[in-house]
């Protein structure tokens, strides 16, 4: 296979260049995912530490898998994603009550005053410095209510070892998807993992292929996140972590879960 030329190293771009070239297959690649439980997982887990009202914000909204299930339980839903593709097949599934909005979450704009503001599916780890993740938070910060929570998660260790060293290809829709991880043995805390991503037709001609498109993610150290929480106006209010069960433990272990979820509120006086 041809190497990417559209997502290199460095690339302020990468995140968006890369779902845009995965967004045609993204909801086949990401079939095997319950989003329903998962996301209503995290609900409850707001709800356990006072979540209250019924208006979201969805950053970095995909094509609609993670809010899908809170327009389903009634919120009303604003959402964004730096990928045009990704946010234009959401507003298919969403319908025109919906507000779709294509933004980069490092410049974020101020939307309304939402009761819960979230960023989840390890969207914060194609942030590549511990800047970007503070400014980030600061974007949140602004758009949340003064009772609001905020929730995001973050790829632990175990995920960078396993799925970005895994190597798979996967058969689906008369579509080939094939995901070569980079990651050896030798991946620390805060280090950059990189994969590739490509697709192709089974039957050769009988539909677009994509070549190879990176997907480079870092990994935060907890205390990393924990600094940059606080810098941008935000307290830890509980700290999750969950294997591919999706069930939350405390405390979140990097050897032992591949998530860590991060529920914050305001500071007071914010």
């Amino acid at each position: 296979m041809e190497t990417s030329t559209t997502s290199m190293p460095g690339d302020s771009r990468h995140a968006e260049l890369a779902y845009e070239a995965i967004a045609p297959v993204y909801d086949d690649f990401t079939a095997h995912h319950n989003y329903r439980l998962w996301v209503n997982t995290l609900l409850e887990l707001g709800a356990a530490h006072g979540l209250q009202g019924d208006t979201v914000l969805d950053v970095a909204c995909g094509t609609g898998k993670s809010f899908i299930p809170m327009l389903e339980q009634g919120w009303k839903v604003t959402a964004c994603d730096i990928s045009p593709s990704m946010a234009e097949l959401a507003r298919a599934k969403a319908g025109p009550d919906v507000r779709i909005e294509v933004a980069d979450m490092r410049e974020l704009p101020v939307y309304g005053s939402f009761d819960l503001v979230c960023c989840l599916d390890d969207a914060v780890n194609y942030l590549h410095t511990a800047a970007e993740l503070e400014q980030t938070l600061r974007g949140l910060v602004a758009n949340m209510a003064p009772h609001a929570l905020c929730i995001f998660d973050s790829n632990t260790l175990t995920q960078f070892r396993g799925f970005f060293a895994e190597q798979f290809e996967m058969e689906m829709n008369g579509r080939r998807m094939i995901w070569e991880g980079r990651v050896d043995e030798s991946f620390g805390p805060g280090d950059i993992a990189e994969a590739s991503f490509a697709f192709e037709p089974i039957e050769p001609g009988t539909g677009p292929s994509m070549p190879p498109e990176l997907h480079r993610q870092r990994h935060h150290r907890e205390s990393e996140v924990r600094d940059a929480i606080d810098a941008a106006g935000l307290e830890l209010v509980a700290l999750y972590g969950h294997h591919h069960d999706g069930i939350p433990h405390r405390p979140m272990s990097e050897d032992e879960h591949t998530k860590a979820v991060y529920i914050t509120r305001l500071k007071p006086g914010t």
